[in-house]
């Protein structure tokens, strides 16, 4: 099962995306939350990366929800969320 203990977060611009991590005992995976579906879930925010970084903040844990979903265990070292999946 996957956890996410760690709320670190930071702003990947070549991606586009907040940066995220989760872990299944001693495995590490990598998360990214695209651009646009942080601005589906706060669609008033800001567009630039305070403003991502303060819209992941805010819906953690829907996040967190729907990178559980789609973590597959062992199956890749990264995910990518992006709106179709809120």
């Amino acid at each position: 099962m996957i956890d996410f203990p760690n709320h670190s977060r930071s702003y990947d611009r070549t991606r586009r995306a907040v940066r995220f991590w989760g872990h299944d005992s001693a495995i590490e995976a990598s998360f990214f939350i695209e651009e646009g579906a942080l601005k589906r879930l706060q669609p008033n925010g800001d567009s630039n990366e305070l403003g991502f970084l303060d819209a992941f903040d805010c819906h953690r844990d829907l996040i967190c929800a729907a990178a559980a979903k789609a973590y597959v265990r062992g199956s890749r070292g990264s995910y990518n969320l992006v709106a179709g999946d809120f």
